[in-house]
């Protein structure tokens, strides 16, 4: 899927709300939209369409997108926090606005925040390392079907199904 068919899909509230995210912030709208596109090209090449599941393939990619927001950014402003934290409104108002049904959209939150949490762990690592290190991350996701069971996996990304 392309990003530009996602965007459409939005309502107009829904829209409005990034606008308002991106008009405070308009040096990180490049740099978001490369990241967001470059995920989703990369998730396609990868995975077909099966990323756009609940599966492993799913936890790889929200896991990716905030890494690739938060190096984007990173590399304009020099400042993991902010960029971390810029990462997360951008990815929680996503998840805000989309309105996934409960335990899909807690596990994609979790698995943003894996995301997060890889940039800070991976910074001065190459694309390719990061990409290899989320893969295997995301081959030992642990599978959920309570809520519950998404505190219990602190370091681990999440998923639902196959």
């Amino acid at each position: 899927m392309k990003l530009w068919p996602r965007i459409k899909q939005l309502s107009v509230g829904q829209l409005w709300k990034f606008f308002v995210l991106f008009l405070k912030h308009p040096r990180f709208i490049i740099p978001s939209w490369k990241a967001t596109q470059h995920t989703f090209e990369l998730c396609n090449t990868r995975f077909g369409n099966t990323h756009h599941g609940v599966n492993k393939a799913n936890a790889f990619r929200h896991a990716l997108w905030n890494v690739s927001l938060c190096r984007n950014v990173y590399k304009l402003n020099q400042n993991k926090q902010k960029s971390v934290f810029w990462a997360q409104k951008v990815t929680d108002l996503y998840e805000k606005v989309t309105q996934n049904s409960g335990l899909d959209d807690d596990m994609d939150l979790h698995n943003n925040a894996m995301g997060r949490a890889a940039f800070l762990n991976t910074l001065g690592q190459n694309e390719s390392e990061i990409i290899t290190y989320l893969l295997e991350k995301s081959e030992k996701a642990i599978k959920i079907e309570h809520l519950d069971q998404i505190a219990e996996a602190k370091n681990q990304m999440v998923y639902i199904s196959e």
